[in-house]
């Protein structure tokens, strides 16, 4: 049976294709089949964080008008056998997708015996993020710790909770935060909210806390997804999150301020 993943967010830029990447590569690493498509149409960054942006050569509208076959336009991943790519168009807008063709290519992805299907939503709440959600049985709602963000993400939890599938056939479903770009010492300082005010806030366990990581932004520009960074902090807590989202207990880490040791205090730093 395929489980269908949407990793979305009501704001841009807070890390939802470097999240979508590592927990599609997460997954994969865990033996499951899994596809990640790209649904952010005319603005095609996936293959980028993924590092096969020159082996893009058919994409998932082409897909989806039946301008190429789905074995012609998924990529191989050169990491995992078990993990492919769908890559967005760069050039055709939002538009270009319909509700019948998204279905139609979920289904033949289903049918070549995937595990996971996860899906890349652009932000906000047009046409592109309301198709990624449509379909889903799970979503992954990323957040930064800050006002915008939340209130941002507060909208999506409406569409999640009202214009898919899921919700048409009076089902809820599951859904997850995800905190990225968690600072401990500055939550600490009061400059950011803290992962019980988002919690509150969003009425959502956090399933991960990514902390802030300059792992990340190099990871990308290398096309790795961060989570194959083992020794990185961020690349752990993504384990960690993709854990959690197959029901395994883990204690939440990355999280508190570290403690300044009697000599730092005495001479700074």
């Amino acid at each position: 049976m395929t489980e269908i993943i949407v990793v979305t967010s009501g704001k841009g830029g807070v890390g939802k294709t470097t999240s979508s990447a590592s927990i599609a590569t997460g997954l994969a690493r865990r033996g499951h089949k899994v596809a990640v498509i790209d649904f952010d149409v005319g603005l095609r960054n996936l293959d980028l964080i993924m590092g096969c942006e020159r082996r893009v050569v058919y994409d998932f509208v082409n897909v989806v008008n039946k301008e190429a076959g789905l074995k012609q336009a998924l990529i191989k991943d050169k990491r995992y056998d078990n993990l492919y790519i769908l890559a967005a168009s760069q050039t055709r807008d939002k538009d270009a997708l319909s509700q019948d063709g998204v279905e139609r290519v979920l289904n033949e992805i289903k049918a070549e015996g995937f595990d996971y299907i996860v899906c890349d939503s652009p932000a906000g709440i047009e046409k592109g993020a309301t198709l990624a959600m449509y379909f889903a049985d799970q979503a992954v709602v990323v957040v930064n710790p800050e006002v915008s963000s939340v209130r941002d993400s507060d909208r999506v939890l409406g569409l999640l909770a009202s214009k898919t599938r899921k919700a048409e056939q009076g089902e809820r479903m599951k859904e997850h935060l995800l905190l990225t770009r968690y600072s401990p010492s500055r939550v600490a300082a009061g400059e950011m909210l803290s992962i019980a005010d988002v919690e509150e806030i969003l009425g959502l366990k956090a399933i991960g806390v990514i902390p802030e990581s300059q792992d990340v932004l190099s990871a990308s520009n290398s096309g790795e997804p961060v989570i194959t960074n083992t020794a990185s902090d961020a690349a752990q807590a993504y384990d960690d999150a993709v854990a959690r989202i197959l029901g395994e207990q883990r204690p939440m880490r990355f999280t508190q301020a570290e403690k300044k040791g009697f000599f730092t205090k005495l001479f700074g730093g």
